[in-house]
């Protein structure tokens, strides 16, 4: 990770080192792939056929910040290594007269999508990885010289119109994860691109040489996502050429501002004022910081509702962006049922003023518009409003939403009728662990006694694997160890970590199971205990100590599903790091 790599049209593999810089044809170099590609910027290696199924050993990502803006690159990608994100644009182009998704780069990484979002382990066993370098600026040129960045795996593509000097036209945006390497110190390993290209080993052999990141996503599919994307990297090294003028790359990105920006906003993107990159632990720290009014000691909840109602479109997997009539016509209903006594459900002031959170944008209004607005400009303006993209995008993320939804209740609702509000807003299955099971056509009760008929959605689980991980247990309680007894036998309850029931959408598997004692089971599913990374059973409320997990090695117990129980408590928030300035 992080190694600069020589990159020229001399692709001798016999030469190890080439203008003091390893040569990636030498470490590349194999018997049985033909040699890498990196002259575009999308470069598959060809496929094999391993018992008639096609297998692409890798593709070879590469991306020139450099060319941002320029006729061949009228985009510019961004490499978040704050927190294990790429954003990468296919490469259809203004002039291509071929449909989207013709062009050689984006068929190759629509069909390698195809694999990423595979339902099945065995799909995603033929998923080619994607190796991604960027070019940089070694020996005076930006020109030659790549940096590994990292092996990633596509997390999401929205088909999008970008523009090229005022010209339309349509492209791919891939959204990229990178997987940590950090059990493997940092390195690939290029002998598993070469098992993947041996027609002689099967799936499962291939398997065996990939990093372990890499193999716990192929058994986990996207929902392992947050618990194998890298760590936070620095990958910017002592002593390479840098421009003289201001740095064009943030400090916690390898690069976000195509360097053209500098002098001449880039064709086809968006010119923001620089501010830091929003991490997660920034986006928890600006939620509990909102600027709110007071009443009578209490927080005002016209903004963290607005957020709420917003964090709600964002599950749902809704725009951005929404137009102020929708807005003030939801949040306006919201906040008088929800609102302070005394209070007026005003939504242009959380439309408005949310603005200063570093979290949210509005498009439509003038640019000299300050201070407040009023209700009659904004009905005449028409104006959009909704999360950054950085903020957006960060909060697609499960077990980041759950954080932010905890992060707001526990701040500034504490005091609310928590069912109501979260029902209203619709989000109930985050009010506990086990999520929301059964949906009915209509939930409307008119009497205690009264019955009607409907159509409920009911999971349906193991039941001989609830009582597989009771027995190895012995019905005692992982948390505080006693065993409930019976008249006859034993008793104790198995739960799930993470709710098979909406949002959550857990697995019914051994790895999602802890086996309680009713009280602690009722105090995990409703958020008032969590595991932290240490085992140590916790309070939510003051992180008291209850007690330590206990743990069989028979019993796997996937850690993932802990940290995503921890986030839906609100209690998964990372430390935010200071940069070093010093750099």
């Amino acid at each position: 990770m992080g190694e600069v790599l020589r990159s020229s049209t001399n692709r001798d593999p016999s030469i190890p080192v080439m203008d003091g810089f390893p040569n990636i044809y030498h470490r590349t170099a194999s018997r049985v792939l033909a040699p890498v590609q990196l002259s575009k910027g999308i470069n598959p290696i060809a496929e094999v056929r391993v018992a008639r199924v096609a297998r692409r050993p890798a593709v070879l990502i590469r991306s020139s910040p450099w060319k941002a803006g320029s006729v061949e690159t009228p985009w510019h990608d961004e490499f978040d290594m704050e927190n294990g994100r790429v954003i990468y644009f296919g490469d259809h182009r203004v002039d291509h007269t071929v449909p989207l998704g013709a062009t050689q780069g984006n068929k190759v990484l629509q069909r390698t999508w195809t694999t990423h979002r595979a339902q099945t382990e065995l799909e995603r066993a033929l998923a080619a990885p994607l190796l991604l370098f960027a070019t940089v600026r070694r020996n005076g040129t930006p020109k030659g010289y790549v940096k590994f960045c990292g092996l990633a795996a596509i997390e999401a593509v929205d088909e999008i119109e970008q523009s090229d000097n005022g010209r339309p036209f349509p492209n791919f945006r891939y959204e990229l994860s990178l997987l940590d390497l950090s059990a493997e110190d940092d390195l690939l390993d290029w002998s598993w691109i070469e098992a993947r290209g041996n027609q002689a080993l099967s799936m499962a052999e291939s398997l065996e040489y990939a990093p372990r990141s890499w193999r716990r996503w192929v058994e986990g599919g996207h929902s392992v996502l947050p618990a194998v994307r890298q760590r936070p990297m620095d990958l910017e090294e002592p002593g390479a050429d840098r421009p003289s003028a201001r740095r064009a790359a943030d400090e916690r990105t390898l690069f976000s501002i195509p360097p053209q920006s500098l002098s001449r906003p880039a064709a086809g993107v968006e010119r923001h004022r620089r501010q830091p990159v929003l991490t997660t632990a920034l986006l928890m720290e600006r939620l509990r910081n909102l600027r709110v009014h007071r009443l009578g000691g209490l927080p005002s909840p016209h903004k963290p509702l607005a957020l709420l109602w917003a964090i709600a479109r964002n599950a749902r997997g809704e725009s951005r962006l929404f137009a102020w009539p929708d807005f003030r016509e939801e949040v306006g209903k919201l906040l008088e049922d929800f609102g302070r006594p005394r209070s007026s459900p005003t939504p242009e002031y959380p439309f408005w003023h949310l603005r200063t959170s570093g979290l949210w944008a509005i498009e439509g209004l003038p640019v000299e518009q300050a201070g407040s607005v009023s209700v009659s400009t904004l009905d005449r303006s028409r104006p959009r409003a909704g999360f950054t993209h950085a903020a957006d995008r960060l909060l697609r993320d499960p077990f980041v939403r759950s954080q932010a939804i905890a992060v707001l209740r526990e701040t500034y609702f504490a005091d609310f009728a928590q069912h109501e509000l979260m029902k209203k807003l619709g989000l109930a299955g985050y009010e506990n662990a086990s999520g929301v099971e059964a949906a009915a056509e209509d939930d409307e009760q008119r009497s205690p006694a009264e019955r009607r008929a409907a159509n409920v959605s009911r999971i349906v689980r193991d039941v001989r694997l609830a009582n597989r991980v009771k027995e190895m247990h012995a019905d005692h309680c992982q948390v505080c160890g006693e065993q409930l007894a019976k008249r006859f036998g034993t008793y104790s309850e198995a739960a799930h970590i993470r709710g098979l029931g909406r949002p959550h959408d857990g697995p019914d598997e051994l790895a999602n199971l802890l086996v309680l004692c009713p009280n602690h089971h009722v105090q995990f599913d409703t958020l008032a205990i969590y595991v932290d990374p240490d085992d140590v059973v916790r309070t939510t409320a003051d992180s008291s100590r209850v007690g330590v997990l206990r743990r069989l090695p028979q019993h796997d117990i996937g850690e993932a599903h802990l940290r995503y129980h921890r986030a839906l408590c609100g209690r998964d928030i990372p430390v935010r790091e200071v940069p070093d300035t010093g750099r």
